[in-house]
């Protein structure tokens, strides 16, 4: 009996020494967790350190002055800080910096951390570096597991020269991205961007967004785009969806565009549009590569090029291939070339006057120089495409009694040769062609050109540098107008005189009539045909009726327009020789008169041919209707082209 009494009493005293065990153990143990990778929070330093029990499990300690404090490879400083044991709970005051394995750096007045799941709470005056950007916020939650943190009460994000704003944020410290959300602003030194969603890496300097978005320049310009990328780092952009591109003068769209801001250059991919306000021309096509800096655009598959008229009378010129450039000339319309005595100075004098050599005169390096008063309204200048001068030629037919002479030529440019120009008639064929260069009388107001002290032609300074755009279109070239429509294998055209130079094979359609030529000049006027000018087997024909075709052809033909429609054409050769079907009063036709002459000028009215005159040795033959030998219908050159001819605008776009 008394056995059984002891063990019993043993027995209490192990459940009773038991129970207390579990109650300490309660007391010094966190909870219980399913993961593995829970973690304790060690306190490494603290200038004071105190322990207070809540309740039977539950103590906190707090730590004052200098605490450091540790969790795996974490790393927290702050002023005073206290754990909860039991919840692995730290709250930390003043101070605070969070050494996330020396990679990234938080820093904040107030944190709280939640030990069991790795979050930090931080607030007031949050700063979050991950040695690139730099995040700036009031309120900031970051889990130290995955190393993303997020902000919703506002925060900016700080790399470099480039600032980023927005209500919301999370920041992707492993990939480096910050994910801006809500009134987004971007700015950077060159631009000014505001959306409501955009991604950017804070070490590539790469941004990203899905949503319509603006995008100002600083240089001027804006870009208005629903998706794309923007390289800041690197200047490279990929803009997507039809984005638009705007900047003084210009106005760029297409499906897709990719931007090189360093070379300048642009890609424009699916119908893509260059609308240019000032110069008044639109080009569109599938694919347009742009330079900026050079001002250049080349524009391929299936291209179309808009000179915008008055109203709706446009013209539109397609082709395989069109290109743009422009030429930068000074106030006299070529390169200035600077030249110094030699005591190392310029020597400069003002454009007030006009200024004139002696026929015959040159300087050093074999110039003629002649300098139109800049004030004078009726002086203009013309370029000739002559081998030996490429000179601007200006008639001199007026010239006061200063020299006394009339039909000389004043000439800016090399001149090997003075003779060349002691007789204006002597470069032309005859005076009929010298009339047909638009250039006009010199200004009576001349003096002759003066010397420096030394001998030296002084340097001329321009008023003002201008820069004049020309196009170029290659290969299967098609140009439609209400008025007037042509085609040929390639086109030139500047802004500088308003000339379509057309090349191979060319023809130009006027109502019922067909001009061809080896070569054909279109010069317009306020953006309509003025005149035309057809070098070497020039022919016109005009259609009388389906069997029926007037012709006139000559070595060059002159044609003129009068409100856009063909009024009169000179033809000229050796000899000019026409297929015409007169009529009588009633409109009925007499007969074929098969001429040639010297010269052959045709009259248009109501846009059909209604005179021919001859000029000197004129011979010709009249055939009755029912006796036109058929040998004798068509001149030499004919042929017909009407298939040839762009029928309505629509055809140049598909």
């Amino acid at each position: 009996m008394k056995s059984t009494s002891t063990s019993g009493i043993i027995l209490l005293f192990f459940a009773m020494f038991c129970s207390s065990f579990v109650l300490v153990a309660q007391n010094i143990l966190p909870p219980s967790s399913s993961s593995d990778t829970l973690r304790f929070i060690q306190i490494i330093q603290g200038n004071s350190l105190r322990q207070k029990t809540i309740d039977s499990i539950t103590s906190i300690e707090t730590i004052a002055g200098n605490v450091i404090l540790k969790e795996g490879l974490t790393i927290f400083h702050c002023d005073s800080a206290s754990i909860n044991k039991r919840t692995n709970i730290l709250e930390a005051f003043g101070n605070i910096h969070i050494n996330q394995n020396d990679s990234i750096h938080t820093y904040s007045q107030y944190l709280k951390y939640i030990g069991a799941e790795r979050i930090a709470f931080l607030k007031k005056d949050v700063r979050l570096t991950d040695n690139k950007g730099t995040l700036y916020t009031q309120d900031l939650e970051y889990d130290l597991k995955s190393s993303i943190g997020k902000y919703r009460n506002g925060g900016r994000v700080v790399n470099g020269s480039t600032v980023l704003t927005s209500t919301e944020g999370i920041y992707y410290a492993e990939t480096k991205d910050v994910f801006f959300k809500k009134n987004v602003h971007l700015v950077d030194p060159k631009y000014d961007v505001r959306n409501d969603t955009l991604l950017y890496n804070t070490q590539t300097q790469v941004t990203s967004w899905n949503t319509p978005t603006i995008i100002k320049s600083k240089e001027g310009g804006d870009v208005y785009s629903t998706n794309g990328t923007y390289d800041l780092k690197n200047g490279k952009a990929f803009f997507g969806s039809r984005t638009i591109i705007k900047d003084s003068t210009r106005t760029y769209v297409a499906d897709d565009i990719a931007i090189d801001d360093s070379s300048g250059v642009a890609q424009l991919k699916g119908n893509a549009i260059i609308k240019d306000s000032a110069n008044g021309y639109s080009v569109l096509g599938n694919e347009i590569y742009v330079d900026k800096k050079n001002e250049t655009f080349l524009a391929t598959r299936k291209p179309v090029l808009i000179f915008k008229g008055d109203g709706n009378d446009s013209t539109f010129i397609a082709a395989d291939t069109l290109f743009s450039g422009i030429e930068k000339r000074d106030s006299l319309g070529r390169k200035i070339t600077v030249s110094k005595d030699t005591l190392k100075k310029e020597k400069v004098i003002n454009l007030q006057d006009s200024i004139f050599t002696k026929k015959g005169s040159t300087d050093s390096s074999g110039n003629i120089t002649v300098i139109k008063n800049v004030q004078s309204p009726d002086t203009t200048m013309s370029l000739l495409p002559d081998s030996s001068l490429a000179l601007a030629v200006t008639k001199a037919r007026h010239l006061d009694s200063l020299s006394g002479e009339k039909g000389k030529l004043a000439v800016t440019g090399p001149v090997k040769d003075s003779s060349k120009i002691t007789n204006a008639d002597s470069l032309f064929t005859s005076q009929e062609e010298m009339d047909s260069i638009t250039i006009a009388s010199i200004s009576k107001k001349l003096s002759f050109q003066k010397k420096d002290t030394l001998g030296k032609t002084p340097v001329i300074k321009a008023s003002k540098d201008t820069a004049i755009r020309y196009f170029i279109a290659f290969h299967n070239v098609r140009i439609f107008n209400d008025s007037l429509q042509s085609v040929c294998d390639s086109l030139y055209y500047s802004a500088e005189d308003s000339i379509f130079r057309l090349f191979q094979d060319p023809l130009v359609f006027s109502n019922n009539s067909q001009i061809a030529g080896d070569t054909i000049y279109l010069f317009t006027k306020n953006k309509k045909a003025d005149r035309l000018y057809v070098f070497e087997n020039g022919i016109i024909i005009n259609q009388a009726n389906k069997k029926m075709y007037n012709q006139i052809a000559g070595r060059t033909l002159n044609g003129y327009f009068k409100d856009g429609e063909l009024d009169y054409v000179r033809a000229k050769g050796s000899p000019a020789e026409s297929v015409y079907y007169p009529q009588d009063d009633d409109s009925a036709y007499i007969g074929m008169n098969r001429s040639k002459g010297d010269v052959i000028d045709i009259y248009f009215l109501n846009k059909e041919i209604n005179k021919i005159k001859f000029i000197n040795d004129v011979d010709g033959t009249l055939f009755p209707m029912r006796q036109i030998p058929e040998d004798q219908k068509y001149l030499k050159n004919y042929k017909w082209q009407d298939k040839r001819r762009p029928k309505n605008k629509l055809e140049l776009f598909e």
